[in-house]
């Protein structure tokens, strides 16, 4: 569901539109996704990216330059855990896509923990494996 601003009204929905800006490779439908002051971490990443994203500006300079690494195709096997608490949900999935720089085939698993508040996104830990990503990458 979503309100008559169209933004979505649970966790869920929004992690679904998520997914959806992944795939479009729309990077200011996902900034719009996110809180003003939200948060991106990624625990476990190669050499280059950052461990932590935090604003809107931030996340949106990152994603137009250095963060489209990989063009994603599919995502297949999609799991969306709804949780205890309603404003987190765990997504896992595979992603299919290449390497936007050299056209080399690329295939990750993502377990994301997503916490959305007022239809936000306020903290997005994306818990990738790092090694796929450096195999392709050369490093």
């Amino acid at each position: 569901m979503f309100n008559e601003s169209g933004v979505a009204v649970n966790a869920r929905e929004v992690v679904e539109r998520v997914l959806e800006t992944s795939l479009s490779a729309d990077v200011e439908r996902f900034v719009e996704l996110m809180a003003p002051d939200g948060v991106i971490e990624w625990p476990y990443r190669p050499e280059g990216v950052p461990e932590t994203l935090s604003g809107r500006d931030e996340i949106r300079a990152f994603m137009a330059t250095g963060g489209r690494l990989i063009t994603f195709e599919t995502h297949v096997d999609v799991v969306i855990h709804e949780t205890a608490d309603p404003e987190v949900v765990i997504v896992e999935y595979t992603v299919h896509g290449h390497v936007a720089a050299t056209g080399a085939p690329f295939t990750q698993r993502v377990i994301a923990v997503i916490r959305v508040r007022d239809g936000f996104i306020v903290h997005y830990r994306d818990y990738i494996n790092p090694l796929p990503l450096m195999a392709v990458l050369g490093s």
